[in-house]
């Protein structure tokens, strides 16, 4: 059951993770009006956040994942 819980808990830290990376990414260096270094405080404010949940998912994920693998090698 950690197994699995880990394995979704992952995979879900990944996709939030890397789409709002990405969105940030794409804000910062692309064109137009709301882009560029200038919104710097806005990508930390409504990218980082999710950016930071999404990381400590995927670590949970893949906490989870090691400490389920150690209990069926103990096995």
């Amino acid at each position: 059951m950690r197994q699995l819980l880990g394995g979704i808990l992952l995979a879900a830290g990944i996709l939030v993770a890397g789409g709002s990376g990405l969105c940030s990414l794409a804000v910062l260096f692309g064109s137009g009006e709301f882009s560029g270094f200038d919104m710097w405080p806005a990508v930390l404010m409504i990218g980082g956040i999710p950016l930071a949940i999404g990381v400590a998912m995927a670590f949970g994920g893949r906490a989870l994942l090691r400490s389920a693998r150690e209990d069926q090698a103990q096995r």
